[in-house]
């Protein structure tokens, strides 16, 4: 089985972790967007599927630090910006990192190490920033989301506002990448294997999550403004094995996984703390909480946001 099968957008980043950079899509770097200052941006994650566009996107541009806890990973990667050797839960190593610097991308991983956020804000604050982006979660809105994952998001979002700083907050759901977990299994067998595959969910493109980053980052009139991010429309991973099936031209099958198979790989990969957020997560999206489409996208970057189906093919030769 698969131990990525099924993803829940209430940690569209958190779960992935550094190191998990999604392949090259594309983009094209981004200026100012009318306006001509050079800014310097720490990027924290700068490695993982976001953090790692959004410095691709900036670099050219503005002045990049990209934080990581493996350089020279992130050097064979070719992660753009200014490699910087930072670890958040070390809080001596960020503030060299954060001086001087006018924005901040706050990009962190592990639901269990609340002090990561703390760390680095704190640092942030220290060092002169002025504006920081939260990569948070769209479940943080919905008052019946009480998962693990959803309540330290939501925490989180509380530290960035109390943080003197100003503060542009971005709630994306599932990511599309989120697919590619089930590239071995359709490159070995055909077959895409989830729990609740009939479920819906408005999962986005993580470069137009990317590009919204960057322009908060960047862009004026940034402050105290909230984007939810979500796609065209929510699809199930049914749809999306569809879809993802015409995109590479070969027959592409689901398999509802059961429900002890489904939590047997998140507690293997995640340990059954974040296991039963999973399952919470998965259970929300069973009863519909996650089918909503917003504008966040077009609202944040000027167009609409990107199809899965534009994303599959993108992405078609990792399935193959």
């Amino acid at each position: 089985m698969n131990e990525r099968t099924l993803w829940p957008d209430d940690a569209p980043e958190t779960l992935a972790g550094e190191g998990d950079l999604e392949p090259e899509g594309g983009l094209e770097p981004e200026g100012g967007f009318g306006d001509e200052r050079r800014m310097r941006v720490v990027i924290t994650g700068a490695a993982g599927t976001v953090g790692g566009k959004v410095a691709r996107l900036l670099a050219p541009n503005h002045d990049v630090r990209s934080l990581t806890r493996d350089p020279a990973r992130a050097a064979r990667d070719k992660v753009a910006g200014h490699i910087v050797g930072a670890d958040l839960g070390d809080p001596a190593t960020l503030r060299h990192a954060m001086e001087g610097a006018d924005a901040l991308l706050l990009v962190t991983f592990d639901p269990l190490s609340p002090a990561h956020d703390t760390n680095a804000l704190a640092a942030a604050r220290a060092g002169g920033v002025r504006h920081v982006v939260k990569l948070s979660a769209a479940a943080v809105s919905d008052p019946l989301a009480q998962d693990r994952i959803t309540c330290w998001q939501r925490e989180t979002e509380e530290q960035v506002r109390a943080s003197g700083m100003t503060w542009t907050l971005l709630r994306p759901r599932a990511f599309m990448s989120n697919a590619l977990g089930w590239a071995g299994g359709v490159r070995k067998e055909g077959v895409v294997r989830a729990l609740y595959g009939s479920s819906r969910n408005s999962c986005v493109d993580p470069q137009d999550v990317a590009r919204a980053a960057a322009r908060s980052l960047v862009g004026r009139g940034q402050a105290g403004r909230i984007h939810t991010l979500t796609g065209q429309q929510a699809l199930s991973a049914c749809e999306q094995t569809d879809q993802l099936g015409k995109a590479l031209q070969l027959p592409v099958r689901y398999e509802e996984l059961t429900l002890d198979q489904a939590l047997r790989g998140w507690r293997n990969r995640w340990g059954e703390p974040l296991a039963r957020a999973l399952l919470a997560g998965a259970e929300r999206q069973a009863a519909g909480a996650k089918e909503q489409v917003t504008d966040g996208v077009r609202e944040a970057i000027g167009r609409p946001p990107g199809t899965f189906r534009a994303w599959a093919t993108r992405h078609a030769e990792a399935f193959r």
